[in-house]
């Protein structure tokens, strides 16, 4: 069973994404620490999110996990 756009959402916040811009009901999602990457949902929270949407959140948060490492071991 897919999970809700507002879980996805909720994911990306724990992670230290936050909303830059929106258009429409597209939602583009930034790391202050993976500069040049951005997720983008767009739906409703309510919606089931997509494979690829899922895909995306789950890429940024590892991206986002590796540069907050990389920051701690100092590199």
């Amino acid at each position: 069973m897919p999970r809700k756009l507002r879980e996805l959402r909720r994911d990306l916040r724990r992670e230290g994404y936050s909303p830059d811009r929106q258009t429409g009901s597209h939602q583009i999602w930034e790391h202050p620490a993976v500069p040049g990457f951005s997720v983008n949902l767009a739906g409703r929270d309510g919606a089931d999110a997509q494979r690829y949407q899922e895909e995306l959140v789950r890429d940024g948060i590892r991206r986002a996990r590796v540069a907050r490492q990389r920051k701690e071991h100092g590199e």
